[in-house]
């Protein structure tokens, strides 16, 4: 049967924001592109911030592999507008921080973007140093995280504020405070490790995962990094979390990819 209009998969396209500080933004940019490489109807361009409107307006999916990258206000509303409309965000790991560095040696998480942060469903607080933890599924019965174990990974535990109705589909518990950090108090508990909030026709799916780390990453407090550190993304469960997720984001209002 000859090929049709009809029976061909429709273009997606992906807009994947990947940047900012401390992380090894060029490993984490290059895996989520081969995995988004696995469907040829998506098309990706890419981006290091919030700031090309026209493209996140027009985009039928959002990825963020960010870390202390804070959309402008007038992002921030387009951000808004485009999820009550039924754009889907696929959220990894540092997208909801905001750093900064005090005087008195202490990371500082400052309340400068309340839209963005509520939007997201949590903002970054604080971690433990890295040290493994168990990961467990707090929603067996849906269909991001069925049939996915508990597992064991070595990754920043994130102490999170969050902000609305959040379904929680992964969970931890942590019994030490974060170092370093002005709210480090704040830890002791059980902590979302990836859910999904709705905003209008749309939703966010957050996943606090995936830190990675290269040896010229923290210039230039520190020229080199002894390791080379890949945490959650040296297990396959994780890389079956982010397919699951782009799944998601492609299940979108008027996306049938």
């Amino acid at each position: 049967m000859s090929e049709t209009a009809e029976s061909r998969p429709p273009r997606i396209d992906c807009v994947l924001i990947c940047g900012g500080v401390w992380h090894d933004m060029d490993f984490a940019r290059l895996e989520l592109l081969k995995l988004l490489a696995e469907d040829p109807s998506v098309r990706t361009r890419v981006f290091e911030d919030y700031e090309n409107l026209d493209a996140i307006r027009s985009a039928s999916v959002l990825i963020t592999y960010t870390c202390d990258v804070t959309p402008s206000l007038a992002a921030q509303e387009v951000l808004r507008d485009w999820l009550s409309a039924g754009g889907r965000w696929y959220a990894l790991h540092g997208t909801n921080s905001v750093l900064r560095l005090l005087e008195n040696g202490l990371w500082d998480a400052p309340r400068w973007a309340p839209l963005f942060m509520d939007l997201l469903g949590s903002q970054f607080v604080s971690h433990p140093p890295i040290a493994p933890y168990t990961v467990t599924v707090a929603d067996a019965g849906h269909p991001m995280v069925e049939g996915i174990e508990p597992f064991e990974t070595t990754d920043e535990l994130y102490h999170m504020e969050c902000h609305g109705d959040l379904h929680v589909l992964l969970e931890t518990e942590c019994t030490e405070e974060g170092t370093g950090f002005v709210e480090a108090a704040q830890a002791i508990g059980t902590h979302p490790v990836m859910y999904i909030k709705h905003h209008g026709k749309g939703a966010v799916l957050y996943n606090t995962l995936g830190h990675c780390r290269g040896h010229y990453d923290l210039q230039p407090m520190l020229d080199w990094w002894p390791t080379v550190d890949r945490c959650a993304w040296d297990l396959p469960v994780f890389y079956e979390l982010l397919r699951r997720g782009i799944g998601w984001i492609k299940q979108r209002e008027g996306v049938s990819g």
